[in-house]
């Protein structure tokens, strides 16, 4: 039998064109404009072949995207300094003239109750924030 993990999906609608929503948020250099786990480290965030990293005070942490697509996918693949690899799948989809965005967060086994509940607030806070940024200005 497979294993599954418990899951929640995190949702913001964000009144602009979800081309335009796409092309911000796969643009790696503009993470750290909008999630928080990034913009408050102070270093940048650099390109390393098809991945991307952060300097952090537990060691590099290296992003990985999914190929630019024109379906709104918008996964990412993040290695914590510590090891191991996080799925997060995240989608661009239309909601009327605007977009959904929706991102998929997993509780990992070795995560409590209270780790995950923490983590999916985090989440929704970076939504809410590239909402505000993408509805107060161009992007």
């Amino acid at each position: 039998m497979a294993t599954t993990y418990e899951a929640r999906t995190i949702s913001v609608s964000i009144s602009r064109d979800p081309h335009d929503v796409y092309a911000f948020a796969a643009n790696p250099a503009n993470l750290p404009r909008w999630a928080s786990g990034l913009s408050g480290l102070g270093t940048p965030l650099e390109q390393a072949g098809d991945a991307w990293v952060v300097q952090t005070p537990e060691g590099p942490v290296t992003i990985r995207f999914t190929a630019p697509n024109p379906f709104g996918v918008l996964d990412h693949w993040v290695r914590p300094a510590t090891g191991g690899e996080v799925y997060a799948p995240m989608r661009v989809i239309p909601n009327g003239a605007g977009s959904q965005v929706l991102f998929t967060l997993h509780r990992l086994p070795a995560m409590s109750a209270d780790q995950f509940a923490a983590d999916a607030a985090w989440v929704e806070r970076d939504l809410v924030a590239l909402k505000a940024l993408l509805e107060s200005s161009s992007g």
